[in-house]
């Protein structure tokens, strides 16, 4: 893919992941959130953080899968944004759900398990933003920033079972994403475990 089509579809990235923000913030001036306008935004922001969570964790598998290299380019993208409506979910149960509070809201979360994950998921997105950028890769190194972003994992994982917990009726669309999980995570054990074949392979045939 050329250059030019790489920053086109970045920008289509763009619009789309702020579009959700932008529909929330006008339904809001207008009032129509529907009946609990605080916990429709705390959803909706954290169904965000799970949907470019899942994005991020499917750039690897679909780019080896069907050959389309150019898709490592938007995994930054992705991850920036899990971290943003991350954030911002967090914001909205702080402010909304917590009035601001330090003390309620620590005690909610010590009261509450699946804020336990929650916390857990947002925590470990924050290395990986911090060090998103070329700079900090460079300084790391490829190695060691390919170790920490394996954090994405923890994220995804603790995200996932958060969502789950959260639901008290209707489990189908936490179990739709912890489906989706599994088989990007499974295609990575699966991937992990062919290379580990051929390198014993690789290295007999070397030393022959």
């Amino acid at each position: 893919m050329q250059q030019g089509d790489i920053r086109f579809v970045k920008m289509l990235v763009l619009v789309n992941g702020l579009t959700p923000l932008a529909l929330l913030v006008w339904d809001q001036s207008r009032h129509r959130l529907g009946a609990n306008p605080q916990n429709f935004l705390i959803l909706t922001t954290g169904m965000m953080t799970l949907i470019f969570l899942m994005l991020t964790m499917a750039v690897t598998p679909v780019r080896k899968v069907f050959g389309l290299n150019w898709l490592i380019q938007l995994r930054r993208m992705f991850g920036l944004f899990a971290f943003f409506y991350g954030c911002l979910h967090f914001l909205c149960f702080y402010s909304l759900d917590r009035a601001f509070s330090l003390s309620s809201t620590l005690h909610e979360i010590v009261a509450r398990q699946y804020l336990w994950f929650g916390i857990t998921a947002l925590l470990a997105m924050v290395p990986l933003a911090i060090t998103s950028t070329n700079g900090m890769i460079k300084r790391l190194g490829g190695k060691r920033w390919r170790a920490l972003h394996r954090l994405a994992y923890v994220a995804a994982i603790a995200g996932a079972v958060h969502f789950f917990m959260q639901v008290k009726a209707d489990v189908r669309l936490p179990l739709a994403f912890a489906a989706l999980l599994a088989v990007l995570l499974g295609y990575r054990l699966l991937d992990w475990w062919r290379r580990s074949k051929r390198a014993p392979a690789t290295a007999a045939a070397v030393k022959s």
